[in-house]
């Protein structure tokens, strides 16, 4: 497996110019996830936000250069690290390409890139029932944060709140 990747799988940065290819990944991730309608997402969003305010950025594995698949990350920052980290939004390989690498490959990248930039650590979350990832991210070495529950504010919930 990991043979594939080294001879077939490069990398490369999101441009504008992808701005629908990521889209259609994150639709296609939402899909799996049974969470599509919940994706609000545009190009002219996603080019506002990952290319004009860099708030995140986008990196794709390729086969034969066409993108095999995806990764959204930003970064955050560990106050008692001092330091910034790399949090990963989305990881995504289409269906045709699992099971030769690529997954690991993205997060070997992404480790990679964490290291280069001096963060301090890779973090992500993952749905309860998604089984086969969870397994795939325990066999990299990844840990569960079993003493943290994620909180969040959004929506009316989050206009109210700004209102008061």
């Amino acid at each position: 497996m990991e043979n594939n990747i080294k001879n077939t799988g490069k990398f490369r940065f999101a441009g504008p110019q992808d701005a629908a290819l990521i889209l259609q990944f994150i639709r296609e991730l939402a899909d799996y996830e049974k969470m599509l309608d919940q994706v609000e997402a545009t190009e002219e969003l996603l080019t506002e936000w990952i290319f004009e305010k860099k708030k995140a950025e986008v990196i794709f594995v390729l086969e034969d250069g066409k993108e095999a698949g995806f990764a959204l990350f930003f970064h955050n920052f560990s106050t008692f690290l001092g330091r910034a980290g790399i949090y990963l939004e989305d990881l995504y390989v289409r269906p045709e390409y699992r099971k030769k690498g690529y997954g690991k490959a993205l997060i070997k990248e992404l480790a990679r890139i964490a290291k280069e930039r001096g963060c301090g650590r890779l973090e992500w979350w993952c749905l309860d029932w998604n089984k086969p990832s969870i397994d795939f991210y325990l066999s990299l070495g990844a840990e569960p944060m079993k003493d943290w529950t994620v909180y969040r504010i959004a929506g009316d919930t989050l206009d109210a709140l700004a209102e008061e």
